[in-house]
């Protein structure tokens, strides 16, 4: 196998894995290229506490060998900022794109998934249908049998979406607590459409967060926590509207991916706030930002009030979202970096 020019690695996990490339790229005469995601150091914090010995080695050792790369990108400019300020790094900037496959999913292709997703989840089955209807329903749209045409469901519910990996740095009952105001809403008589509530993903908090909600009492809302299939994900995404992300980043200075992927969508997203979120969700522009559960439940009610006229606040979002032409991350790519290694290579 030839020598390659550059190595390109992603931190973190940059331990043991920056001085392990180090050595290979001295060893090999490489370049090594790192991108920076967030600081390995910060997301061992949120077990072992920011005082723990292994926290503050593992700050030392990015703060050493992260300096040794020749060339370096970061996902924000926060990030960007605090690398040459407190690391004496120089980055380059190369915010997250989504892949083409996250794009708005069409009626069809939305009742396809909703048929398949209610043989084993029933929030996603019609409520009544009946054996001699001239048309096959899900919760959420229709299909007309004899046209093979495709409609939203009339009085159908909101669907809500929120992926997670179920760690430490998302507190879900901040949505949680915002679904029973929610509900709370509707028993005292505001006029606001029934909820079904997706969150998807596995992880380590699943089992505790899955627990509180079969003990929590809901008439209007529906939550199911599938395990998707990978090509369901982006369908599901474009179908739903409105996603929730409860990331806070451990470093303050990286962006949530799963919004990045519902932008893609050309989903409007609540997101809650931290130090950068601003770069990525722009306030009553292509969603919202909250602080606490109280305002994600009052944006809620002003997203779902009128959800289904065409002049909604949701949909002039999702149309913002539309005329930004978002970049996809080959192109990102193509723009940011191969210029870099390409300027790179003519000065060697």
């Amino acid at each position: 196998m030839d020598t390659p020019s550059y190595i390109l690695l992603q931190n973190p996990p940059g331990l043991p894995s920056i001085a392990v490339t180090r050595l290979f790229c001295f060893l090999k005469k490489s370049q090594l290229i790192i991108d920076w995601h967030n600081y390995g150091y910060s997301i061992l914090s949120l077990t072992n506490g920011p005082e723990s010995p292994v926290v503050h080695i593992a700050k030392w050792y990015e703060h050493i060998f992260g300096r040794f790369s020749k060339y370096n990108f970061c996902v924000t400019n926060a990030m960007k900022e605090d690398l040459l300020v407190n690391w004496r790094i120089k980055a380059t900037t190369l915010y997250d794109k989504p892949p083409s496959m996250f794009q708005e999913t069409t009626l069809q292709l939305q009742h396809k998934l909703f048929m398949k997703l209610s043989v084993d989840y029933p929030q996603f089955k019609a409520q009544c249908q009946t054996k001699s209807s001239n048309s096959k329903k899900s919760a959420f749209t229709e299909l007309n049998k004899k046209n093979g045409i495709v409609i939203h469901t009339k009085g159908r519910p909101v669907l809500l979406i929120s992926s997670t990996s179920w760690t430490e740095d998302e507190d879900f009952t901040v949505l949680l607590r915002a679904l029973q105001d929610y509900e709370e809403l509707i028993r005292n008589g505001i006029k606001l459409p029934p909820l079904v509530c997706v969150i998807t993903g596995k992880g380590p908090l699943k089992k505790y967060y899955t627990q509180l909600m079969e003990e929590m009492y809901f008439k209007h809302i529906h939550i199911c926590t599938p395990w998707l299939e990978a090509e369901d994900y982006p369908l599901l995404l474009g179908s739903a509207d409105l996603g929730v992300c409860l990331h806070k980043s451990s470093s303050g200075l990286d962006l949530p991916m799963k919004v990045v992927d519902m932008f893609g969508c050309c989903l409007p997203v609540c997101a809650v706030n931290f130090k950068c979120l601003h770069e990525l969700v722009k306030h009553e522009e292509n969603g919202f930002i909250f602080e606490d559960s109280k305002e994600l439940a009052e944006q809620l009610q002003v997203l779902f009030s009128d959800f289904q006229s065409d002049s909604c606040k949701l949909n002039r979002f999702r149309q913002n979202l539309r005329e930004s032409k978002q970049m996809r991350w080959d192109e990102s790519w193509d723009q940011t970096v191969l210029p870099i290694i390409r300027g790179c290579s003519k000065a060697q």
